[in-house]
């Protein structure tokens, strides 16, 4: 079974990135069960739970990432050190994760031998 990593390094507004890595990653749990999801940077404000992207006329798309329960992503990854700089907290985030050291997760998604970056 093909292990897939998706690594998120973007903010989640200003571009599609995020939104796109989001569906493109519950597109791919259609094939393969061995997916993860790492969010790193700025790619842990992804999570946050309290934007307000109607502000600039983007859509608040943090929820979806509840589905990933439905899909049987079970596997999330958040960057501890990348929450503290920017002053986040575990319970500022929509969903539960794993919350690992930057070294630790890098150590983590070298398991994978597939990465999509976002």
């Amino acid at each position: 079974m093909k292990k897939i990593a998706f690594i998120g390094r973007h903010a989640p507004h200003g571009y599609a990135a995020g939104r796109e890595g989001l569906d493109a990653l519950l597109a791919t749990s259609a094939f393969t069960e061995s997916l993860a999801l790492f969010l790193i940077g700025d790619g842990v404000l992804q999570l946050v739970k309290a934007q307000q992207p109607a502000t600039i006329l983007q859509r608040h798309y943090a929820p979806t990432f509840k589905m990933l329960e439905l899909y049987d992503i079970d596997h999330i990854y958040v960057c501890r050190d990348s929450l503290f700089e920017r002053g986040l907290q575990e319970a500022d985030l929509v969903i539960p994760v794993t919350l690992l050291a930057r070294d630790e997760l890098a150590a983590c998604w070298t398991d994978y031998p597939t990465h999509i970056s976002f």
